[in-house]
């Protein structure tokens, strides 16, 4: 079992519990899944760049991705309904808890000028969304095969009501956010 899914169960929830006065553990917020998402603009002009980036999700979260291709057509960015344009992985249970913790405790810290994470990311509902503007932060991947530098996105996406609740469920999960 992951580390962090074995502190959730004995430290998050009674915490939680206390703070916001559940009288049931079944009523504190839990993790339901991790959403990482690279879109790739440029793999309109150069296909190759989806088939590295998707090698690179695959490489970090350990699960094959999606290709995603677009809904509409814009003339303006030459897409056209239906062409390849990014990728994504859905993580769920283990694969979800062990990810988040390689990020909080390992990629994060390592970009540059890093002072935390911004609170004001949070949708309204509980959830997340981290955006991470260089890939070789995991130290999964090797910096001598990088042909780009991509960005990723990475949604946590809670059980939460409120972005109170869910501010609270990852601060207590041990993301670093600024102060």
């Amino acid at each position: 079992m992951p580390r962090l899914k074995e502190m959730f169960e004995k430290d998050v929830v009674p915490k939680m519990m206390k703070e916001f006065g559940y009288q049931n553990h079944m009523q504190v917020p839990r993790l339901h899944k991790v959403v990482v998402n690279m879109g790739l603009g440029e793999a309109l002009q150069n296909p190759k760049i989806l088939e590295s980036s998707s090698g690179e999700i695959a490489t970090i979260t350990g699960q094959h991705p999606v290709i995603t291709r677009s809904r509409k057509s814009i003339a303006n960015f030459k897409l056209r309904e239906g062409l390849p344009i990014g990728c994504m992985v859905t993580l769920r249970k283990d694969r979800m808890y062990e990810f988040l913790d390689r990020l909080m405790n390992v990629a994060i810290p390592r970009v540059r000028d890093f002072r935390g994470v911004s609170r004001r990311s949070f949708d309204g509902k509980g959830n997340f969304t981290l955006g991470i503007r260089e890939q070789i932060v995991f130290p999964e991947i090797d910096y001598d095969k990088i042909e780009k530098i991509k960005g990723l996105n990475v949604s946590v996406i809670t059980t939460a009501k409120t972005d109170e609740e869910g501010r609270a469920l990852l601060t207590h999960l041990g993301m670093p956010f600024r102060r």
